[in-house]
């Protein structure tokens, strides 16, 4: 298929507010050699006391290993042909240590170009560990969000293998920090990304649980999870169902696109579902539960209305209420439209778009550009994080692995803040202490 108009997207400004920025600092204060960087830590310990109780790291160590995979004969945007399309992951999983063994570092960097490490709580290339009897290791994909790397949520990653997982987060080719210039073509990568997103997430899936890779004897390769941020949002929700419906305006929107011919052919392309299907799409029945973090485009409609109530995984939304990048109105509207009773919308109150990402890194508190990749004004990144973890393992194991434990850690109240009522304080959420559940609200099936 052959798109005649070539153009630089033609993006609304309120759309991606979180790429403007005022001055950007051209000095690097460090070495561009990111081999010569101390790992930086970003993960700050609190005391048990103060976390949520399900954000405490597991039992077991923690392995990590960077591989390719490629998904042969793709549409490629950029080239307008078929193209295979290689995708990096990082892939954590419980593992067996050496005495040799050192922890690892991830090796990143900002938006503005500029390289860090951050250290990891993990083993790079350590022996994957045999699971214990007949229970092998779910597996949970996560998928960042236009722009991102794979270890944007590490944390998370790294935790969900201490308790049980093996974790494949990707790198979504076109839509990295590396292959994106934000500064003179910021949108260079987006059609791709509407494009693949879903498919990326499900094609991971498939090649993970059926071809022989380094994880296959430890992997339950028929039970999965998904996590999406903000653009992993938008992929997610599709790849469970909630099929892509672009209108001819938001085509032209989103592609820069003007001629009706060529705007047809595109609106056909994108308006696909469940990981690239488009007649008869099926979800796979391995996806038993998903994690929508400030999923995009509801607030350009592009998910069909029908097709969201058709949803039936397990789906726990999260979001800021000042979210001005993905809208909170619109993914309360997400929510409310998905058909599953087992849904949940957790809300960040004052917390507005990164809500998924780990702790900024030094080098990118040098300028907007940069630190608008990770910043919350009200919201400590430490907190968010913990959170993250806490409800990511609670939606995992109850879902996933079915302990229904678990799952009593989301029947919670409507609001987290203690309120007194008739001069009874409530008691705090499951999993926190009293005193250290505020500045949150939770909503569950209707």
């Amino acid at each position: 298929m052959k798109i005649k108009n070539n153009k630089t997207l033609m993006i609304t400004v309120m759309l991606f507010s979180y790429l403007q920025f005022s001055n950007v600092v051209n000095a690097t204060p460090i070495s561009n050699d990111v081999s010569k960087q101390v790992p930086e830590e970003l993960q700050k310990k609190l005391p048990v006391d103060v976390a949520p109780e399900l954000a405490e790291k597991g039992q077991l160590t923690v392995g990590v290993r960077t591989i390719e995979i490629t998904n042969p004969a793709q549409f490629d945007p950029n080239t307008q042909t078929q193209k295979d399309r290689k995708l990096t992951l990082e892939v954590w999983y419980p593992s067996k240590v050496n005495k040799a063994d050192v922890k690892t570092s991830y090796e990143d960097e900002t938006r503005s170009g500029i390289p860090f490490s951050i250290q990891a709580d993990a083993f790079r290339n350590s022996k994957v560990l045999k699971p214990s009897g007949d229970v092998k290791y779910p597996l949970v994909i996560l998928s960042h969000g236009y722009t991102g790397y794979r270890s944007l949520m590490y944390y998370l990653a790294e935790h969900l293998a201490s308790h049980g997982y093996i974790v494949a987060a990707i790198d979504h080719t076109d839509s990295t920090n590396a292959e994106v210039d934000l500064i003179n073509t910021p949108f260079s990568g987006f059609f791709s990304t509407l494009l693949n997103r879903s498919r990326d997430q499900q094609f991971t899936l498939d090649y993970l649980t059926t071809t022989e890779n380094f994880v296959s004897a430890a992997m339950n390769k028929n039970k999965a999870g998904l996590v999406g941020y903000s653009m992993g949002g938008y992929g997610a929700v599709n790849t469970i169902g909630g099929c892509y419906d672009f209108t001819d305006a938001t085509t032209s929107i989103f592609t820069g696109i003007k001629d009706p011919v060529q705007i047809e052919k595109i609106k056909t392309l994108l308006n696909s579902c469940a990981g690239g299907q488009y007649k008869n799409a099926k979800v796979d029945s391995k996806w038993q539960a998903v994690i929508a973090m400030a999923p995009w485009g509801g607030q350009h409609n592009v998910f069909n209305t029908q097709a969201l109530a058709k949803i039936n995984t397990p789906v726990l939304y999260i979001s800021g209420d000042l979210d001005d990048i993905s809208d909170y109105t619109s993914i309360k509207s997400l929510y409310e439209k998905t058909g599953t009773q087992d849904k949940y919308l957790l809300t960040y109150k004052n917390a507005r778009h990164n809500i998924a990402p780990h702790p900024a890194p030094s080098v990118a508190k040098t300028s907007e550009l940069d630190i608008g990749h990770y910043y919350e004004p009200v919201w400590d990144h430490t907190v968010l994080n913990n959170n993250n973890k806490h409800f990511g393992l609670a939606m995992m194991d109850c879902y996933i692995k079915q302990q229904k434990d678990k799952c009593s850690y989301l029947d919670l109240s409507e609001n987290s803040n203690q309120i007194p009522i008739d001069g009874k304080t409530p008691e705090a959420w499951k999993g926190f202490d009293h005193r250290y559940s505020t500045g949150m609200e939770w909503k569950k099936g209707k």
